[in-house]
């Protein structure tokens, strides 16, 4: 049996980690929050983002626009295809970091030339481990994005890959994500970005269909097209963006409170072993005492 001290030693020092994890789901509480609100509030944005496209496709249907190019003409194996996949800056948020990875790389498996594939890593998890176990180089980072998801960091992104996606250097765009099925399910999840299909539009949030009144657009529908659907690109990383970090942190809640629990009952244990241990000392200084007390009478 270990002695008082040490047993003493080891409560302290998990009550120090019980600080530490304890303060780390409040902060996760606080982060989930936060981001719940931003995405709330620039929803009603895109929705109408979304039905305003759809009211062009549906009035002007005979309207080509180059990110509706499926370029049907270049063969599946010599496609070039990029992903945008969102992992986390840090660790301690359970399996969250390895589901993705594990999904990306079950992608990745099935193409027939990953010379074709480019990563477009969020995160410096993900960023470190393509690096390191990957072949197919990371074509950029973005350093923070991940603890900080804004507007700002969506326009950049989206603008990225629509440049390439106009350049030719990829024919295909896909999001990859962890998508909060509900507090306690978090599934990985891949969104097609590029090239947009018709049927992503048509239908608001609800699933009804709405349509818009007869509508002039000028100079033209196309050039219309061209100003909304960048901004739609952005709308949808954004989201993708806002819902990986709110499961990273309800991953670190969940970590979290799983560790706080396990340090109280450690605790718990340490306590009761602390008590008999004293208790022990305590009768093997009273039996001292009578054996000494013992011997002087004799």
């Amino acid at each position: 049996m270990a002695n008082i001290r040490e047993i003493r030693e080891r409560i302290n020092s998990i009550k120090q980690i019980l600080k530490i994890t304890n303060a780390m789901y409040l902060m996760s509480s606080s982060k989930l929050k936060k981001a719940r609100k931003s995405l709330e509030d620039t929803e009603p944005y895109f929705y109408k983002l979304q039905e305003t496209i759809d009211s062009i496709l549906e009035h002007t249907p005979h309207t080509r626009q180059f990110y509706f190019d499926r370029r049907s003409g270049i063969a599946e194996e010599n496609r070039k295809k990029g992903y945008i996949v969102i992992t986390a800056d840090k660790g301690l948020c359970g399996s969250y970091n390895h589901n993705v990875l594990r999904f990306t790389e079950q992608e990745l498996s099935e193409q027939a030339n990953l010379d074709n594939c480019q990563l477009f890593v969020m995160g410096q998890v993900g960023r470190m481990y393509f690096q390191n176990r990957r072949k197919t180089s990371v074509d950029s980072e973005f350093l923070y994005t991940t603890q900080n998801p804004t507007l700002y960091r969506a326009m950049e992104i989206a603008q990225l890959v629509l440049d390439k996606f106009e350049a030719g250097e990829l024919d295909e765009v896909y999001l990859i994500y962890t998508d909060m099925v509900t507090s306690n399910v978090q599934e990985p999840r891949k969104l097609r970005l590029l090239p947009f299909e018709r049927r992503h539009f048509g239908k608001a949030p609800d699933g009804t269909i709405k349509k818009l009144p007869k509508a002039s657009f000028l100079p033209s529908p196309e050039v219309v097209m061209e100003n909304l659907i960048p901004n739609y690109a952005k709308g949808v990383i954004y989201g993708a963006m806002v819902e990986a970090f709110c499961c990273e942190q309800q991953s670190r809640m969940t970590a979290m409170d799983a560790a706080t629990n396990s340090a109280k009952d450690m605790i718990k244990d340490l306590s009761l072993l602390y008590n008999r241990a004293r208790q022990a000392a305590i009768t093997q200084e009273i039996t001292e005492v009578c054996g000494g007390a013992a011997s002087v009478n004799d």
